[in-house]
């Protein structure tokens, strides 16, 4: 178990420094789904949008993580795209799971996905769903306040519970850490309190941010980690798992530090624990997103004080969301015009409604025209609702043959 002295022995590590700007960014290869097939797929059959996903793709992204950090165990995130024939992959290739709710729980539960390998990660849950996900069999519970601590070990004596710490969130597109993670002072209450209720707080957990674009962040958390790890021991807690979260980026327009790069400064900070410290990611976009396009339809295009409009069959309610947060996917036509400035609308009467602006595209898109968007494998589907009473996209998953 992760008691005093082995911490005390890991402190000899050190963790390495940040490498030099122009190292870090788009050394290796990424993938991408054959752009051929998405557009034989849109021309045979189009109803509505669809997100078309190759689950070889996703296989590939798994072995990719795990070789890149051996010690690490991927437990995919499943809000990133819960379709069940996707888990069934994630499953086979070894992956865990983690939950944001009971919903997701019994999906997972229905392919045969052992509740011991699901971690409830949410650091808000009901009592009911506490003891729903316990009563199943769910053995690990995030905490970030001393009012979720005791609201789980009220519920679930017993629940193997870890704490979500406040890291930096520097470089990445979607900073976490304003909702989530507890700062240093709460992570002393939290603890504290953990010890004087007998509670098993056995763990640390952090996110460094979505689409994270700095490996520096991975080796702060680590470090932030690692001190609390000790401050835990000292109270009479037994630490044992390390969960390091997820924002592994994908390739969009920006350039990223590979998962090689990443998994170098991840794997030397991993020597600061001992070898009884269970550790566990939970990437979610990282396996997904490569594998998949997401393809829509021009519905009509206009001018309107003198800007030019476009409106696709599917917006922001559609599965286009991430866009209006800052997002930028690279979005492929069958057109060759210059490119123009196009404000981009979605199918719906309202007004947020507004997939981007000003955004550089064929001068000659027209009504009917397909739009592919690439790598939108992950919350692209997850998020699509059927607000106006517009249709869910289709999702369609098929595998390669290498």
């Amino acid at each position: 178990m992760g008691d005093r002295s082995s911490i005390a022995r890991a402190r000899q590590n050190t963790l390495p420094k940040q490498q030099p700007q122009d190292n870090l960014f788009d050394t290796h290869p990424e993938v991408s789904l054959d752009f051929e097939i998405v557009r034989q797929a849109a021309r045979q059959k189009y109803t509505r949008p669809f997100l078309i996903l190759d689950t070889a793709l996703v296989r590939g992204k798994v072995r990719r993580f795990r070789a890149a950090m051996p010690r690490v165990r991927p437990h995919y995130a499943v809000k990133a795209n819960p379709d069940r024939r996707v888990l069934k992959v994630l499953a086979q290739e070894g992956c865990g799971f983690e939950i944001a709710s009971i919903a997701e729980l019994d999906l997972l539960l229905a392919l045969g996905v052992p509740a011991a390998e699901v971690f409830y990660s949410n650091p808000v849950k009901s009592r009911e769903s506490i003891a729903y996900a316990g009563a199943k069999g769910v053995e690990w519970f995030v905490v970030d306040s001393v009012d979720e601590l005791r609201r789980v070990f009220e519920t679930k004596s017993d629940a193997r519970q870890y704490l979500r710490i406040a890291t930096p969130n520097i470089g990445s597109d979607w900073p976490l850490s304003g909702k989530f993670g507890a700062g240093a002072a709460d992570a002393r209450e939290i603890v504290a309190l953990a010890a004087r209720l007998g509670a098993d707080l056995a763990g640390v957990t952090f996110h460094v941010g979505s689409q994270c674009r700095n490996p520096e962040n991975w080796r702060v958390a680590l470090e932030k980690a690692r001190s609390l790890f000790e401050l835990m021991a000292r109270a009479g807690l037994r630490p044992r798992l390390l969960n390091i979260g997820g924002g592994f980026p994908v390739r969009h327009v920006k350039p990223i530090p590979s998962i090689e790069v990443i998994g170098g400064v991840v794997n030397e900070g991993l020597k600061a624990f001992g070898e009884d410290v269970q550790v566990i990611a939970e990437p979610g976009r990282y396996l997904v997103s490569d594998a998949g396009y997401f393809v829509c339809r021009v519905l009509g295009t206009a001018t309107r004080a003198g800007k030019r409009w476009m409106h696709w069959d599917a917006g922001l309610f559609g599965g286009v969301i991430e866009s209006s947060e800052g997002l930028k996917y690279r979005i492929r036509t069958d057109r060759s015009g210059p490119d123009v400035p196009w404000t981009v609308g979605g199918p719906t009467c309202d007004s947020v409604d507004v997939v981007v602006r000003d955004e550089p595209l064929p001068s000659d898109l027209q009504e009917r025209d397909f739009v592919y968007i690439r790598n939108a494998g992950a919350y692209t589907t997850a998020y699509a609702s059927q607000f106006n009473g517009f249709p869910l996209p289709e999702v369609r998953v098929f595998e390669s043959k290498s």
